[in-house]
Parts: C-alpha cells; sequence; structure tokens
C-alpha cells in the first residue's frame, strides 16, 4: 500500500486534502481514439523489437510501491524517459483526476513492455481536480510536457485528449477485463498520452501540465532524473 496526498480544488466550494491509500497501479496502453493510429504506432515499435501488444487497450499492472511524489527519482542506467499521462482514482465515493508520468526503461522495453515499465518508478502530482468538473469539456483539455535539452526547455509533449480514451471508457475496459462490477478500492489509473515531439528520448527531468482552456487552470508537476551507473 502506497499513500498519495493531493490539494483538490472543485470549481465549486472549498479545496480539501485527499489522502488516498492506493493498493493497485494500472497503466492503460495503447489507449489513443485513433485505431489506425494505433496500428501504424505498433508497427513502427515492432520494426525495433518492441512486442506486439495482445489487445487494444491493454491494461499494464505495475507494482504500487513505485507511485511517488517525489521531485527527484532515481533509475537504473541512461536509456529511460518520462511521458505525461492522465492519472484518475476514487476518493470518498468521487473521481479525481491528476497527472503522473509513466516513466519507462526503453531499452527493456524491446524485451518486455510489461517489465520495463515496473523496473521504473511513476512520479505523480500533489494536485488534482474532480472529474465531474471537467467531464463537459474533457476533449478540450491539452496535455503538455517538456524537458532540458542541451540548456533549453524544449517542449516534448503537446496534444488534446480528444486523441485519447477518456477515463470512463478506459474504466469499463479494466471492470470488462477483470469480469468485476465495480472499481477496486485503492486503485489508480493512468490513462494513455500524446506523441513525443521529435521522438522518445531520454532527459533528466520532466515538466508536466494538463491545461484546462474552459477553467483557464492547470495541473502541473516536474521531477528530476538521477541516473544510476548500469553495471554488470
Amino acid at each position: 500500500m502506497t499513500t498519495l496526498n493531493f490539494q483538490v480544488t472543485p470549481v465549486a466550494g472549498a479545496a480539501f486534502q485527499a489522502d488516498v491509500a492506493f493498493q493497485n497501479l494500472v497503466v492503460a496502453g495503447w489507449a489513443g481514439r485513433d485505431l489506425a493510429a494505433i496500428e501504424h504506432h505498433i508497427e513502427e515499435l515492432a520494426e525495433l523489437g518492441v512486442p506486439r501488444p495482445s489487445s487494444v487497450p491493454l491494461y499494464y499492472r505495475v507494482a504500487v510501491n513505485q507511485c511517488t511524489q517525489a521531485a527527484r527519482v532515481q533509475v537504473v542506467g541512461q536509456e529511460s524517459s518520462g511521458e505525461i499521462e492522465v492519472f484518475v482514482f476514487q476518493h470518498q465515493g468521487q473521481w479525481l483526476v491528476s497527472i503522473a508520468s509513466d516513466h519507462t526503461d526503453r531499452k527493456l522495453e524491446a524485451h518486455s513492455v510489461a517489465m520495463s515499465k515496473q523496473v521504473c518508478v511513476k512520479p505523480v502530482a500533489t494536485t488534482a481536480w474532480l472529474l465531474d468538473d471537467v467531464k463537459a469539456h474533457w476533449d478540450q483539455i491539452v496535455l503538455r510536457s517538456w524537458i532540458d535539452e542541451n540548456g533549453t526547455r524544449t517542449l516534448y509533449q503537446e496534444g488534446p485528449l480528444a486523441s485519447l480514451r477518456t477515463p470512463d471508457d478506459l474504466v469499463a475496459g479494466y471492470l470488462k477485463s477483470l469480469d468485476a462490477a465495480q472499481w477496486p478500492a485503492g486503485t489508480g489509473m493512468t490513462c494513455g498520452t500524446v506523441g513525443a515531439i521529435g521522438g522518445i528520448r531520454a532527459a533528466g527531468n520532466l515538466e508536466m501540465e494538463l491545461f484546462d482552456p474552459v477553467l483557464k487552470r492547470s495541473l502541473t508537476w516536474n521531477y528530476q532524473v538521477e541516473c544510476l551507473p548500469d553495471v554488470a
């Protein structure tokens, strides 16, 4: 079990603290709406040796102890990278929305996608919104991330949530895979990402933003990466 703490800002009413004891972490992969684009990406990765997913979307289970709200994380080797994703979970019967990074070991990914996700921590922001506050304009919300590259803040990802499956769709798919009627207590799920501008590459940090152009507000988080020696 891993407890994470969120400052929640509703559209109506006072902000409140949500302390959530997570027991399960799910990474929803291949979560785009455009199936033709997904198939093209699968074929591209297959050329690099990344195995074809057994289903689309595919729900990867990752050890919940990999969730962290630390601003500095450690990874082994120089070949991992992060990517921003929406992170959804329940608190006292309400669905909340935050952001997380599905930090992944790209070298290991060619051997096992599931293992490549498991070996890296998943940084999670400390702020959240009510899902009900943003459902009506969900598709207009934008995912963005930046990396520091050669001393320059570089836009790494940017795209609308309209390109990804909705949380309702992904939650329903995961429940179907479990043959369950209710969301398992203490479960958090990341909901897919948008493409990397200029290609996936490693960096010493990831700065993330979920921008709501309708309510004019953002969820943000930034973490630094320390690479440990990859010794044999």
